[in-house]
């Protein structure tokens, strides 16, 4: 049942004196964007009628998308805390559609709902539960961003230590006033860098709060002066920012990945996860390659994927290795969940989830085997490039995605890799150029 409708969000508009709405959306790439609105336009809205020039919108014009309408998704509608407590602001989060009110196929949204609802249409649900990352850094004396953090906190540490502590809480507050459940939020292991995760939730809804979350984030931090990034690996010496998930399932409203509650796994010690959360595993594994290039979609991301900076390099699975990209964990009610620690700060949440739904369903269709525990069957991508090319062969990936998306997507990607190919960096100079 819809949260809202129409009349209810007219009524809460006039009451809230709410004047301003900001139709929001996100790209092909994941990154969000919006027009505003007044509230005298939402019947107009609500029709579809409000569009946008796809023209400068990175990949839309390459797939022949040039006007683009805007057609808000009600249950997503919410007053943004941190405007004017008069003449407020709200915002939709916004389906993309044809001028005929056809869906675009190649939409990131819309992509992960229809994973999503081929899952449910086999008896499938799948909650997912993130834990995102994210440094604090000071602003210089111009209200630029520097990569100082001003402090030198680590694991869990507190204030005075912890300098982001005060602008942590606000972004909490300002998240549950947007209706979001916060299990927890504290401090990571490199100074500056920060942790906060979600209660869990079915896949369409966790996407959208995670690109809600990163823009409240980055609002709040420059309330208290400083800037937010979700950038993967902003600093040589500190680890990078992760956004793991945690998966469970169901089939038939009957939980899909306990022993107790399916076929216990063939070999599984005391067989504690299921055959299904075996093949889902293992399917999982079979297209991490792939994944990775929306995973970790930017050059950025491989920096933070090397040893000994707590981010996974290799390919296998584990109950206890921390370094494993995949790990099947039991919570303190004993339900399997399978942790995933690919994803980072930069994923793009809506191709991320439907490519990771996507894969397990299909190691299940398929009955794959899970490697023994701890085999190792390969490495991680260790460029951009490599994850690009990976994906490119991968034909089942590109399927759930369209093949015209994918193309765009491969096409857009690999002339990013050629501009960073041609680029000199500070590096060279100081590695090269005194003694060549």
């Amino acid at each position: 049942m819809a949260a809202y409708t129409e009349n209810d969000i007219m009524q809460i508009v006039r009451e809230e004196d709410i004047k301003f709405i900001r139709l929001q959306f996100v790209d092909f790439f994941g990154d969000l964007k919006n027009i505003a609105i007044t509230a005298g336009q939402l019947p107009k809205a609500f029709a579809g009628k409000c569009c946008i020039d796809g023209f400068h919108i990175r990949g839309m014009e390459a797939i022949g998308r040039n006007v683009i309408h805007l057609e808000p998704d009600l249950d997503t509608f919410a007053i943004l805390p941190w405007r004017p407590s008069h003449g407020r602001v709200a915002r939709f989060l916004c389906r993309l559609t044809d001028e005929n009110g056809h869906q675009l196929r190649e939409s990131s949204r819309y992509i992960l709902r229809s994973v999503m609802k081929r899952a449910a249409d086999l008896g499938y649900t799948f909650d997912l539960n993130p834990r995102c990352e994210f440094f604090l850094f000071l602003n210089d004396e111009n209200g630029n961003p520097t990569t100082h953090t001003g402090e030198c906190a680590g694991y869990l540490d507190v204030a005075p230590m912890d300098r982001g502590e005060n602008a942590r809480r606000d972004v909490i507050l300002t998240l549950e006033e947007m209706g979001f459940e916060i299990e927890s939020s504290y401090h990571e292991n490199s100074p500056g860098q920060h942790a906060v995760e979600f209660r869990q939730a079915e896949g369409i809804r966790v996407a959208d709060q995670i690109v809600t979350f990163r823009s409240t984030v980055r609002m709040v931090a420059e309330r208290h002066g400083m800037h937010a990034t979700f950038m993967p690996k902003p600093r040589t010496d500190l680890m990078g920012s992760a956004m793991s998930i945690r998966i469970t399932a169901s089939k038939d409203g009957k939980d899909l990945f306990s022993a107790e509650s399916g076929d216990p796994a063939a070999g599984a010690e005391k067989s504690w996860y299921s055959s299904g959360a075996a093949q889902f595993t293992a399917g999982l594994l079979a297209h991490q390659r792939s994944i990775a290039a929306f995973s970790n979609p930017l050059i950025n991301s491989y920096k933070r994927l090397k040893a000994n900076f707590h981010a996974p390099t290799e390919l296998f699975w584990s109950a206890s290795d921390y370094y494993a990209p995949v790990r099947l964990l039991r919570d303190e009610s004993g339900k399997v969940q399978i942790e995933w620690k690919l994803p980072d700060g930069a994923a793009n949440p809506y191709l991320t989830i439907a490519m990771a739904v996507a894969a397990g369903m299909e190691g299940i269709e398929r009955g794959r085997e899970l490697p023994e525990e701890g085999f190792r069957t390969g490495l991680l991508p260790a460029t951009l490039r490599e994850s690009v090319q990976a994906f490119e062969e991968d034909a089942f990936l590109r399927s759930v995605c369209t093949d015209a998306y994918a193309q765009m997507y491969i096409r857009e990607k690999m002339k990013e890799w050629e501009r960073y190919s041609r680029e000199v960096t500070d590096w060279e100079i100081n590695e090269y150029l005194r003694r060549i």
